[in-house]
């Protein structure tokens, strides 16, 4: 709910178009601006035309047969380029006892735009591997990157499925329906495998890491 108290140094019209947002956010399905509106204590009207707004600068999407609203894509892209330090502050003992209990090279990726960069890495003790820090993947050709898509909302797996799939190999999945398919199995199971498909002795299984509200870390 929108507070109505004047704050100095905040703008109110900002206040209201993120309250808008955060409502979208935490709805279980995509909502109408009436429901929207009264959700944060809005004007109608006003909250129309911030949704409106919102939806220029494709950081909402509304659907024209239901007018109802959901996140757009700008706001993945966005999010996709916040840092990724507390993270890996984190996450690195985790990443370094699964390497030690595997014996094989552990990596921890977050996305950045379209892309996966590897964040971190633990070598393994007796295998040598390439160094992967630094260097950004494409989500469909790595165990990783169809981890991260598997358990993406729907909305937001169609917004990133739009783009061409790019070729590496000969087993890079680049039809959306096999992929969306393989994506399927990934959630049934828990992990995703990738077998050469970005480079043809790149082998990998991964898993997600998940917030407090069950998304991709």
């Amino acid at each position: 709910m929108v507070s109505t108290v004047n704050h100095p140094g905040r703008i109110q019209s900002i206040d209201r178009a993120v309250a808008l947002l955060t409502a979208i956010a935490a709805a279980p399905e995509p909502e109408t601006a009436p429901v929207l509106a009264d959700r944060c204590a809005l004007n109608r009207s006003t909250a129309w035309r911030i949704l409106a707004t919102l939806a220029h600068h494709g950081l909402v999407e509304r659907d024209p047969a239901s007018n109802r609203y959901r996140l757009g894509f700008a706001v993945i892209a966005l999010a996709a380029t916040a840092g990724h330090e507390p993270l890996v502050r984190v996450a690195h003992p985790v990443v370094r006892r699964l390497a030690e209990a595997t014996g094989e090279t552990v990596n921890l990726a977050v996305a950045r735009r379209l892309e996966l960069v590897y964040a971190d890495q633990v070598q393994a003790p007796h295998v040598m591997a390439p160094n992967w820090l630094g260097h950004t993947v494409p989500l469909h050709a790595t165990s990783t990157g169809k981890a991260f898509l598997a358990a993406l909302p729907p909305d937001e797996l169609e917004a990133l499925l739009r783009a061409r799939l790019e070729r590496f190999t000969d087993t890079t999945i680049t039809d959306p329906r096999v992929l969306r398919a393989e994506l399927d199995e990934v959630r049934a199971r828990g992990y995703a495998v990738s077998h050469g498909e970005l480079e043809p002795a790149l082998w990998g299984v991964s898993a997600v890491a998940r917030d407090a509200d069950l998304r991709p870390a």
